[in-house]
């Protein structure tokens, strides 16, 4: 047998052998089938994973309600200071809260005054000095927060303010001057519900926020 015949014998074989190969990768074809082009036309997208330009912000969404005075109020802040976040607020009251809580039960607020308003400050101060004239002495131990609600925000002339509802738990001993306990029970817990307002002026140097008013 010459070359050529070969050669030809040989490229048929080939042939065969790929189309059976194709068959079995990609099936046979029986009765109608749509165009090529019809077959590549992507499928639409769900609705659900649609991408929504300017959507709910969740870090103001999970807190307050999205329609609310508050919700538009954190928002401002947001546009005033980009960095700023209204989960990582939440974070740093919630240390506040128990820094300055357990100074004034220990008596020594000169080292939170930089967080307290002047008038907080001096109410603080003052119920601590008559604590101190009676010989009052307060044996206090931190438990934790139960529970932390954001309850307001409004800005105003670059000025935020948030108001947070905290349920603390704490175990608190007032004795007098003889050492005898006349407020609380030696071990045993109990909750403390405080309502602090806290405001800053947004886009300064400084970032720590300052509690100006308390209330239950």
């Amino acid at each position: 047998m010459n070359s050529p015949i070969l050669q030809l014998l040989v490229l048929a074989g080939i042939a065969v052998f790929l189309i059976l190969r194709l068959k079995s990768v990609l099936g046979t074809r029986d009765g109608h089938e749509p165009s090529p082009e019809v077959r590549s036309a992507p499928a639409s997208r769900p609705h659900n994973l649609e991408v929504i330009e300017g959507g709910p912000d969740h870090d103001i969404t999970d807190y307050v309600p999205e329609d609310s005075e508050s919700a538009a109020a954190l928002a401002d802040m947001k546009r005033a200071e980009p960095s700023f976040g209204v989960a990582d607020f939440l974070g740093g009251a919630r240390g506040a809260y128990e820094m300055i809580l357990m100074a004034f039960e220990r008596g020594d607020m000169e080292e939170v005054r930089g967080f307290l308003s002047e008038d907080v400050y001096e109410s603080f101060a003052e119920v601590v000095a008559i604590r101190e004239e009676k010989g009052l002495t307060i044996e206090a131990d931190f438990i934790g927060i139960r529970d932390m609600t954001l309850n307001s925000a409004s800005f105003e002339n670059g000025v935020a303010s948030i108001t947070v509802k905290f349920v603390g738990e704490l175990v608190s001993v007032v004795r007098d001057a003889e050492g005898t306990v006349i407020e609380g029970e030696p071990g045993k817990s109990k909750r403390q519900k405080d309502v602090w307002t806290f405001e800053r002026m947004m886009g300064t140097d400084d970032p720590n926020w300052r509690l100006v008013a308390t209330g239950e």
